[in-house]
């Protein structure tokens, strides 16, 4: 069973629709980029695989390996993140909340997890750094291990590099990559920037109110929609 099916799924935004005629599916170990204009729905249909807005027709689906609570999720940053006054072991340690269930305190194994995912985005040095000290691409990579503490099965990414620098952002993408191939986690993108989308991802979900294109990031390459966005950019 695919990890994530929609069908004829369509979500509102302040009751009007906002997207609409979505028909995908998505695979264990997929990279996945959700790319569109400004306005083009994007974030509504995030909410809506988040579970946090419900479809106005067709159905989200999934698969039963796979619990609501096991997304991790990476917003955008706003300015009170940046400014967020802990360490950035607490920040990273605060992804395993959804793993205690009702118990009051972190085990073992939370924080076995924490350094595991602290040693794989390379910020264990780190560890005992205040978060709102660190530059914008540490940042995202400490946030980035938090998710993956909430979930190395699926996760979530929200436009990741915005307001980053290039080798910062090339870096970050990088480790992204890696998380997908050797951890075979799941990875949906959001990205304003397409070509980047297809030298990163695996497959292409472009919206702008509906569905304009689904499949692999070489079909989207080669067809009228990628050509006339990306101008026959090859896939690196």
């Amino acid at each position: 069973m695919s990890l994530i099916r929609c069908e004829n799924l369509a979500y509102a935004y302040d009751g009007h629709i906002a997207v609409k005629d979505l028909n995908f599916s998505i695979e264990d170990g997929d990279y996945v980029c959700i790319v569109g204009e400004n306005g083009a729905g994007k974030s509504t249909l995030i909410k809506g695989i988040l579970n946090l807005k419900k479809p106005v027709s067709g159905s989200y689906t999934l698969g039963n390996h796979i619990k609501r609570n096991q997304i991790g999720y990476l917003p955008q940053q706003s300015l009170n993140q940046k400014d967020f006054p802990a360490s950035v072991y607490e920040v990273v340690l605060s992804g395993c909340l959804n793993r205690l269930g009702h118990l009051p305190f972190y085990r073992k194994k939370e924080k076995q997890l924490v350094q595991h995912y602290l040693e794989i985005l390379q910020i264990n040095h780190l560890k005992h750094k205040s978060f709102r000290e660190l530059s914008g691409g540490q940042q995202q990579r400490v946030l980035l291990a938090r998710c993956l503490c909430a979930s190395d099965k699926l996760i979530i990414l929200d436009e990741p590099t915005a307001g980053l620098d290039p080798i910062m952002s090339q870096e970050l993408y990088q480790i992204i990559r890696k998380i997908n191939k050797e951890l075979h986690t799941t990875i949906i993108m959001v990205s304003h920037d397409i070509k980047q989308a297809v030298n990163q991802a695996d497959k292409i979900l472009h919206i702008n109110y509906q569905q304009l294109f689904f499949g692999t990031t070489q079909e989207y390459i080669e067809s009228p929609i990628g050509q006339s966005f990306i101008g026959g950019s090859s896939h690196a």
